[in-house]
C-alpha cells in the first residue's frame, strides 16, 4: 500500500495480459553520454505473444493419492515464483511437456533443474499417484506463456522501440517472467472497457496473424525490442526531456483509444517524486474531456503510453490508481533510455 498525496492507493500495471495455453494443475537511473538527444514518439498500440524461460511455478496443489494426500512439489523444496528448466537434463519446452513428462514418469523419480532469483540448483520430484484421475501429477501449477496489449513509447532509427514503462508480470505471483521469446503483432483497437472506482478499465482489441518484431528484454523499466519495418512509424523526431526538467502541470500523453492511430490527451502532472527510484516516477491525472468520456481515465492497455511537455518526451504512463481512474503514476524517460 501507498500513500501518496492524503489518499490511500492501490496502482495497477497497465499492460492488458490474457493466458493463452500453457496453464497447467520490478538502484535509481544513472543519466550516461548514451541517452540520445532525440527519438521518435510512439502512442500506438501494440499486441505481444510471451513465451518464458522454462515454466513457471504459480502455484503448488495438493494430491489426493491412494494413501493420503500429498504435494510432491512442496516435498521436493519447489516454491511459487520459481522457474523450472530443465527435467532429467532435457530442457523444458512448456507447460504440456512437463505434464506429460510426470504423467508417463511411472512414479519414477524426476531431476528438475531449478532457477529461483539468481540462484540455479536441481532438486528430485517424486510424482504421485493421483487416486480420482489414476494418473500420475507432480502438485504444480505452472504458466509457459501469456498475451497481452501494451503501448510503445518511443522508437529510434534503428529500429529498436521501448514500450509499456513497466515489465511483464506473472498476474499469480508478481514475479517478472522469465523471457524466452516474444513477438511484437499489431492490434487493431476496437473497444474502451470504462474505468470505475475499485476496477480498472481496459482495451480490447484484436491481434494480426503477422509478426512485426521481437521484444528481446523483459526489464523493470519496459520492454525493449526490434520492429521490422518501421518506416511509417518514424514521423517527426522528438527532443528527450531529463528528469530535472520536469514540472508539475500541463503535459499531453499520445495513446490509441480506437483503431491503430495514437491521439494527443491533457494530463496534468500532480507530484514528481525524485528519489523514487526506477519506477512510479510522478503522479499525473487526466484532465482532457474527450478521454474521460471515452476511458474515465488510464486504463489498462495505455502502459507505455509517451508523455510529453513543452514539447518533449519526459516519460510514459505506466500504472493506474486503482481507487480513481483519473490518475496514474509515470515512469522518467531517461529511466526507459539508459
Amino acid at each position: 500500500m501507498l500513500k501518496r498525496i492524503r489518499i490511500t492507493v492501490i496502482a495497477a500495471a497497465l499492460l492488458v495480459l490474457m493466458a493463452f495455453g500453457g496453464d497447467s494443475a520490478f538502484p535509481k537511473a544513472v543519466a550516461t553520454n548514451d541517452t540520445p538527444e532525440e527519438v521518435y514518439v510512439g502512442g500506438m498500440a501494440f499486441g505481444v505473444k510471451f513465451f518464458t524461460e522454462g515454466v513457471l511455478v504459480v502455484g503448488l496443489a495438493d494430491i489426493n493419492t491412494f494413501s493420503g494426500v500429498l504435494c510432491p512439489a512442496r516435498e521436493a523444496g519447489i516454491q511459487k515464483g520459481d522457474i523450472i528448466l530443465s527435467i532429467n537434463g532435457t530442457p523444458t519446452t512448456g507447460a504440456t511437456a512437463l505434464r506429460d513428462t510426470v504423467a508417463e514418469s511411472g512414479g519414477e523419480k524426476l531431476t528438475l533443474e531449478i532457477k529461483r532469483g539468481k540462484k540455479t540448483f536441481k532438486t528430485t520430484l517424486y510424482p504421485a499417484l493421483c487416486g480420482e484421475t489414476n494418473t500420475y501429477k507432480g502438485g504444480l501449477w505452472v504458466r509457459d506463456s501469456t498475451a497481452g496489449i501494451g503501448t510503445v513509447t518511443y522508437i529510434k532509427k534503428d529500429g529498436s522501440f521501448a514500450g509499456l514503462g513497466h515489465g511483464i508480470c506473472d498476474s499469480d505471483t508478481g514475479a517478472l517472467m522469465p523471457l524466452g521469446r516474444a513477438v511484437v503483432v499489431d492490434v487493431q483497437v476496437k473497444d474502451v472497457k470504462m474505468g470505475k472506482v475499485g476496477s480498472p478499465g481496459e482495451l480490447r482489441g484484436s491481434f494480426g496473424k503477422i509478426k512485426r518484431g521481437v521484444i528481446e528484454k523483459n526489464t523493470e523499466t519496459g520492454v525493449y525490442g526490434t520492429i521490422d519495418d518501421c518506416s511509417a512509424l518514424l514521423t517527426t523526431p522528438m527532443a528527450v526531456g531529463k528528469k530535472g526538467e520536469l514540472r508539475e502541470g500541463k503535459a499531453f500523453i499520445y495513446t490509441t483509444l480506437d483503431g491503430n492511430a495514437p491521439y494527443k490527451y491533457e494530463i496534468e502532472i500532480e507530484k514528481i517524486y525524485k528519489d523514487a527510484g526506477k519506477t512510479k516516477n510522478f503522479l499525473i491525472r487526466v484532465t482532457d474531456k474527450g478521454l474521460l468520456e471515452k476511458a474515465g481515465g488510464i486504463v489498462q492497455g495505455m502502459s507505455g503510453s509517451p508523455i510529453i511537455q513543452k514539447g518533449k518526451l519526459v516519460g510514459a504512463v505506466t500504472h493506474v490508481l486503482i481507487n480513481d481512474p483519473t490518475r496514474g503514476y509515470g515512469i522518467f524517460i531517461e529511466n526507459m533510455l539508459n
